[in-house]
């Protein structure tokens, strides 16, 4: 007896146990080790898959290198640029990786080495997976229509082709970190040919980028040669444009002027220095003139100034004479008077000299004038070119903005001519400096030791994959747990009695159907075929191991019914269950034999009119039984067997009564009742072992005349759910039901399903109580 509660449960309780919301490691744990089986075999199935995979895969040689991307190793050479940002450096990092993958590359590495002559690359040894499928491609290729072979140039292409192809598979480029190195590492199943793979690919690397760099520069040169013989064109047709539109509109003189503009600024200075004349002129002729009005006396005094502006010689050797004249004149009129024939000389000869001065001023007054009316026309002349050049002008500046336009046109072209020639030139001289931003920083070596498979890993992780797939799978039986392991879940499911567990003894044990099962393991250990237990001793097993937990766990039950039971004159049980199969029989023949051994007169009365199993325990068929009692045919005295070491009486049922189609209305019928009626006087204990529940409705017909139903439920193997739709829709036979019995436990496996502290994990310290042991049935 490993557990027992006499307190009253009602069956499916409202109210829900508090459950803690953290993982509970210990039921974690109870359920890994329950369930370590199938996680030993998933670990073994997936260990045994990988020493499959270790046998049959072909060892993999890696080499890798290592190659340093940088500008510059070009500084020397070319003009130094600005810093590059940090997302130009990735992308030339990137794109040189790419490149390293690309099938250019990959084809250029077979070509330099001739690889797709190399048979450990274009035809590798094959694993059996593969030779299975080449014989499975064979095999349609003999089927299917085969076309034309293809020609020698067409396989050595395809070879080429291929080997390219596995080589790309067969490399790993990557980005070391954030510098500008990138490693490639090449697999290959032989190590020399890993290494000289790795080594090719570098040297290849680095030709492609001298012959890319050279390639630009190459095409950049035609293209600016082509370039600039354009723009040359384009500059000169420019510049000839421009010189035949000056010429056309006469729009420039030598100087590089307007020649409207140059014109109109020289008549400007003419006209100012004519205008100057004329004032000059002007002003000379006046001031003559106002001496001429004046007379001769006027003429004489005023011929000073005509010496300052002319050199007139003639008019100067009269002013001298006049000079000379007056002093003489002077003098006579002194010494001789006025009047004195002398003076009246001179005096006349000075009027004369007078006359003449008057005659030469006005000859040059004469001249004056005539250089004024020539200075006044020349102004008007140049004010009327004037004139003229300022409209002209006008036109011309109309015209200049075109000029200009085709000026800029012409000064761009040949900006641009300058700078493409200047780029052309630069093209020119990085054309002869063969030089790459790569270098090989670490040289591939021939590696020692297969890189793949790597044997520990590989077993490593077919250990995780084994555990994970165990685990998944133990979490998946766990979830899909819905039978009874412990007391506990038949207390919180059912919320009855839980009377105790019955082990499961092995030998060929007949369910309820009659049919016979093979020896059981317990504990995983197989009964001896040399040892059965007869089907007749099946219902002794109480009586001949009456200190076993079996016997133990009928007392627990016996002892349940007492107490509920207890005042009754003579009480009846029955031995019911949800299914076939699950040993209520067994059960109801070993309690009826524990408690007519003690010397309570019991009759156990089998009831299961559609199989009766408990009739079959029996050394011989019957002629009579229940149903010859019940309808009156005979007394019940001569159907009743009694076992003589027990001195348990027994009323079994026939084979005929698995004909009888209305065996609930038998059960409930007169006849039953007044059978019972009678022999409650004789019995102290009557023990019934009724039809499953499920299928049939017998156990609910004669559920009146019982008093308390003991259940019986098969360990691990009846769903919560049916008992638990049994008792809501049966609430009479809920009502009566004193306990539940777990029968055919795996004592060696029940531990595991119960919670750290419960008595089921304590069974080792209590076994030593049970001093009767059963064939097949551990301690």
């Amino acid at each position: 007896m490993d557990q027992v509660n006499y307190r009253p449960m009602n069956i499916f309780p409202n109210e829900q146990k508090e459950t803690d919301t953290f993982i509970d490691l210990d039921k974690l744990w109870s359920a890994a080790m329950r369930r370590l089986g199938v996680i030993i075999i998933c670990v073994v199935a997936m260990v045994a898959l990988a020493a499959a995979y270790l046998f049959t895969a072909q060892p993999k040689y890696t080499a890798a290198t290592q190659i340093l991307v940088d500008d510059n190793l070009s500084r020397y050479a070319e003009e130094e640029t600005e810093g590059q940002t940090a997302q130009q450096i990735d992308n030339r990092m990137s794109s040189s990786v790419e490149i390293l993958k690309s099938k250019a590359l990959a084809l250029s590495v077979v070509d330099k080495g001739k690889f797709a002559e190399n048979d450990l690359i274009v035809d590798p040894p094959k694993s059996p997976v593969d030779l299975a499928k080449d014989m499975v491609k064979s095999v349609v290729s003999l089927v299917s229509s085969g076309g034309p072979l293809p020609s020698e140039d067409q396989v050595r292409a395809g070879r080429r082709e291929k080997a390219a192809a596995i080589l790309q598979q067969s490399i790993t480029v990557e980005r070391v970190g954030r510098s500008s190195v990138i490693s490639l590492s090449v697999r290959s199943p032989d190590p020399v040919l890993s290494a000289q793979l790795a080594k090719t690919y570098a040297s290849s690397f680095l030709t492609e980028e001298l012959n890319a760099n050279f390639d630009a520069t190459e095409r950049a040169s035609v293209w600016l040669q082509e370039r600039l013989n354009d723009l040359n064109i384009r500059a000169q047709q420019a510049s000839l444009t421009v010189e035949q539109y000056k010429r056309d509109n006469g729009l420039v003189s030598p100087r590089g002027e307007l020649m409207s503009a140059q014109q109109l600024s020289d008549l400007n200075t003419q006209l100012i220095s004519a205008q100057a004349e004329v004032a000059s002129a002007q002003a000379r002729y006046n001031q003559y003139k106002v001496i001429i009005d004046k007379g001769s006396e006027a003429a004489v005094a005023n011929a000073v100034v005509a010496n300052r502006d002319t050199d007139n010689t003639v008019l100067q050797n009269l002013r001298q004479r006049y000079t000379m004249v007056n002093d003489r004149e002077k003098g006579v009129v002194e010494q001789f008077g006025a009047d004195h024939p002398q003076a009246v000389a001179l005096r006349s000869e000075k009027q004369d000299l007078a006359q003449q001065i008057l005659r030469e001023l006005q000859q040059l007054t004469g001249s004056f004038r005539n250089e004024l009316d020539v200075a006044s026309s020349r102004e008007q002349s140049l004010r009327a070119s004037i004139e003229s050049v300022a409209g002209r002008n006008q036109d011309a500046n109309v015209s200049m903005v075109q000029l200009q336009e085709l000026q800029q046109r012409a000064d761009a072209l040949k900006t641009l001519y300058q700078s493409y020639l200047q780029r052309f030139e630069q093209a020119s001289q990085l054309q002869s400096l063969p030089i790459a931003k790569a270098r090989v920083i670490s040289e591939a070596g021939v590696p020692i030791s297969p890189s793949s498979p790597r044997k520990t890993l590989t077993m490593a992780l077919s250990v995780v994959l084994g555990l994970l797939l165990g685990g998944a799978l133990a979490a998946l039986l766990e979830f899909r747990e819905r039978f009874f392991r412990t007391g506990a879940d038949v207390q919180d499911k059912l919320g009855v009695r839980f009377l105790g567990y019955l082990p499961k003894i092995g030998s060929a044990q007949t369910d309820d159907n009659g049919s016979d099962k093979p020896a059981d393991a317990i504990d995983g250990q197989i009964l001896p075929e040399g040892d059965p237990i007869a089907l007749r001793r099946k219902m002794r097993v109480a009586v001949e191991a009456p200190r076993s937990q079996f016997a133990e766990t009928l007392r627990n039950a016996k002892l349940a019914a007492d107490i509920v039971l207890q005042g009754r004159k003579c009480s009846v049980i029955g031995v019911v269950s949800c299914l076939p199969g699950e040993g209520k029989s067994m059960v109801a023949a070993n309690l009826a034999g524990l408690i007519s051994s003690n010397g309570v007169r019991t009759l156990v009365i089998d009831g299961d009119l559609r199989n009766p199993g408990l009739s079959k325990m029996l050394a011989s068929e019957p002629d009579v039984g229940l149903i010859d009692v019940v309808l009156q045919k005979v007394p019940w005295t001569a159907a009743a067997r009694v076992d003589r070491r027990s001195r348990l009486t027994i009323l079994p049922m026939t084979t005929r009564s698995r004909q009888l189609a209305h065996t609930s209305e038998l059960l409930a019928s007169t006849g039953m009742s007044q059978f019972l009626e009678s022999i409650k006087d004789t019995f102290d204990v009557i023990i019934v072992d009724l039809a499953p529940l499920i299928p049939v409705i017998d156990a609910k017909a004669f559920e009146p005349y019982v008093d308390g139903f003991i259940f019986v439920t098969e360990w691990g193997v009846t769903p919560v759910k049916a008992v638990q739709s049994v008792l809501q829709s049966e609430p009479q036979i809920a009502a009566k039901t004193i306990g539940v019995i777990l029968n055919k436990t795996e004592m060696g496996e029940l531990r595991k399903y119960a919670d750290p502290g419960a008595p089921e994990r304590l069974h080792s310290s209590y076994s030593s109580y049970y001093k009767d042991a059963i064939p097949g049935v551990p301690r």
